[in-house]
């Protein structure tokens, strides 16, 4: 006697899930999930052993769809540890869109959503583990480590000052001041003062114009460097109401604190007062109008440079390019200035050798400074100087034998854990087909489509009646 629904729901049950072929149409799949949201597998009815379960175009864009995972892998990668220049990313888009966004943030966003959902097309696909295997490379992400032998002496951070910048420009009345851009629009207010001359030069306003624009706001509400976050409530208010900074009053600070300074120095557009003076009243201020000493500045500009040395010989001469040693010290060049991604441990440990000391900027991120403290820079160009100074060490710092030691190991268990993962699924399949209690049956050379579950029940004793053995097998379909 078979037994009823409603009884049946009250037996011990034991659920067995046969093995089954499916189509395997990633590109079918792929499409149907993108445009419709409906992922589906199609059971195989018809299929010769041995043949593969995928056609030729199916297999491209599966590999298609790989080949797509691991470059947006490697961009979300790379885009998320190029922070450190996202604010350089982002001022060239200001230079050029002529309006200040995020842009560096809303690219990262993009990359990682693409990148999850690309992983999701790949987890939902459901390959068989035949093919997955042939599809599978195991890879390794090396992070950057610091393996010299020898720990460098401390990088010395210089703060590249997030309101106004290191470079100077000579205002219409002579005053030379401090901004970054070549316009106030970014960094300043002048769209409500000024509203008629928001894109003219800085150059081009009196020094009274300057002084009544609000220099810090701006900072506070677009936080370009993310660190707003750490500011006191009275660092805030100071900074909400910080002005443009003349030349005289950075120098001034300088020779306060006896720190050095760097600037670099941009000419005035044409048809200003001092269009072809600005390099010698930017001397008159650092030797007349300041009490700062000529040692203490490092002179980046290049224009005039012999005149410059002749006018004051005690500045430290510092060049924005590299160039062979000797023409180097031809040109009394004492330091480099010069972007981090130009620059090697060799070349690094060459300049050293011959006096030449190396400044390296924008290095706002710890793992970036650490590496060049390892690698022996003498100092760096910074917007996070809060952060970099609490260091008291560089990060990943480990001998050369832990460091491989650590990927050594990293690829052992990587190893181990997919060989488990695979004989796992191997030890299932076996498990499944022992189940089920029969192999499928070939129906002209073909496979016979198989039932999605089957539900087993044996040993039995309903309504009082003697069990028997093997009891009617109930199918669901």
């Amino acid at each position: 006697m078979a037994p009823s629904l409603t009884t049946l729901g009250k037996l011990p049950v034991v659920r067995c899930r046969l093995l089954q072929r499916y189509e395997h149409q990633p590109f079918v799949s792929c499409l149907a999930g993108l445009y419709g949201c409906q992922w589906r597998r199609y059971q195989r009815t018809r299929a010769t052993p041995g043949d593969c379960c995928c056609s030729k175009l199916e297999c491209a864009s599966f590999a298609l769809l790989i080949v797509t995972f691991c470059l947006t892998l490697v961009f979300l990668y790379f885009w998320s540890e190029a922070q450190n220049d996202y604010n350089d990313f982002d001022w060239f888009n200001f230079g050029n869109l002529g309006f200040w966004f995020p842009w560096s943030v809303v690219l990262l966003v993009i990359a990682a959503a693409f990148f999850s959902y690309i992983t999701l097309l790949l987890l939902g696909r459901r390959s068989s583990w035949g093919c997955t295997w042939r599809c599978c490379v195991p890879s390794t992400w090396c992070p950057w480590a610091c393996t010299h032998p020898v720990l460098k002496r401390r990088a010395l951070c210089a703060c590249h000052q997030p309101s106004s910048g290191t470079e100077g420009h000579p205002c219409y009345d002579g005053v030379p001041f401090l901004m970054h851009d070549h316009t106030l629009r970014r960094t300043t207010n002048v769209q409500e003062v000024f509203p008629n001359r928001t894109d003219a030069p800085a150059a081009m306003f009196t020094w009274g114009e300057l002084e009544t624009l609000n220099a810090g706001a701006w900072f506070l509400h677009r936080d370009p460097f993310s660190t707003a976050w750490s500011l006191s409530a009275e660092d805030r208010a100071q900074a909400q109401n910080q002005s443009i900074c003349t030349f005289r009053d950075f120098l001034e600070l300088a020779s306060q604190r006896e720190k050095q300074v760097i600037f670099d120095l941009y000419r005035p557009p044409e048809g200003h007062p001092y269009r072809d003076t600005w390099i010698t009243r930017t001397l008159e201020v650092i030797q007349n109008e300041s009490s700062i000493h000529s040692h203490q500045v490092l002179w980046l500009p290049s224009d005039l440079r012999s005149l410059v040395q002749q006018l004051d010989p005690d500045l430290q001469h510092t060049s924005a390019s590299r160039a062979p040693v000797e023409e180097l010290h031809q040109n009394h060049i004492v330091q480099l200035n010069l972007h981090y991604s130009s620059m090697s441990t060799e070349m690094i440990i060459e300049y050293a050798a011959a006096n030449i000391s190396t400044n390296l900027y924008v290095i706002s991120q710890s793992w970036l400074y650490s590496l060049a403290w390892c690698t022996g820079a003498q100092s760096v160009t910074t917007n996070a100087l809060q952060f970099l100074n609490n260091l008291s060490r560089p990060l990943f710092l480990m001998t050369p034998d832990e460091y491989n030691l650590m990927w050594v190991l990293t690829d052992v268990v990587s190893i181990t854990i997919i060989i488990i993962i695979f004989i796992f699924h191997w030890w299932r399949e076996q498990s499944l087909a022992f189940c089920s209690g029969s192999k499928p049956t070939l129906e002209h050379g073909t496979y016979i489509k198989f039932r999605t579950d089957v539900w087993s029940v044996s040993s039995v004793n309903i309504l009082g009646e003697p069990a028997e053995p093997n009891l009617a097998t109930v199918s669901e379909h």
